[in-house]
């Protein structure tokens, strides 16, 4: 079973992260495809973020999961609380039971330099080199960061670069925190917990 990271965040939230290596058989023995998804890749990485979402609440309704215009997935009268990442050939999942969530996976790759304008901004960047990494490590980082702090929102129509904020950063012994500021139309203050996974970017937010 190829959960290459599973952890209980508090009493109600836990995150894991799935390292898919099946065929699609495999997951397709477990859970069924909730949308027509023509790219087998694509395919494969909606049904290991279903499958993660059981693995770690095996009572997860997934067949009552909906799509949100914003194309967040959602529980009718908020069950659990739950967000799904995919990238290349891994997926992350957050579910909690009471806490509202997101998450964010990356593989690190050059064109976040070219669109790096578009979601830092200067001070963003500055209190990112505070984490000692490389220039694509903190922008890749960076770029996470306000991805969680989006699919913790859930609503959409948000400026990453105007409405999210990298405010400090704080090393911990597997990672780093990010103090970060949401703010739209009320500011919100938020911890994103950030780590690497075999390689990838792991960011994920909890209120």
């Amino acid at each position: 079973m190829p959960i290459i990271y599973k952890n209980k965040l508090n009493a109600f939230t836990k995150i894991g992260v799935w390292h898919i290596t099946e065929a699609e058989d495999f997951f397709l023995q477990k859970v069924s495809l909730q949308r027509s998804i023509t790219h087998p890749h694509k395919r494969l990485q909606h049904l290991a973020g279903r499958l993660l979402l059981l693995e770690l609440y095996p009572d997860f309704p997934i067949s009552l999961i909906q799509i949100a215009e914003t194309r967040k997935p959602f529980l009718e009268n908020d069950i659990f609380h739950f967000s799904i990442s995919h990238c290349g050939n891994y997926a992350a999942a957050i579910v909690s039971t009471k806490n509202r969530v997101g998450v964010d996976i990356e593989i690190p790759q050059l064109k976040v330099e070219r669109i790096q304008h578009k979601f830092l901004t200067v001070k963003d960047y500055i209190i990112l080199s505070d984490i000692k990494k490389s220039c694509l490590l903190q922008l890749t980082f960076g770029w996470s960061i306000k991805e969680a702090m989006f699919k913790w929102q859930g609503i959409g129509e948000v400026d990453f670069k105007k409405h999210m904020k990298i405010v400090a950063i704080r090393l911990i012994e597997d990672g780093f925190i990010a103090n970060c500021v949401f703010c739209k139309t009320t500011k919100i203050n938020l911890e994103v917990f950030c780590k690497t996974i075999n390689g990838n970017i792991l960011c994920w937010v909890v209120t």
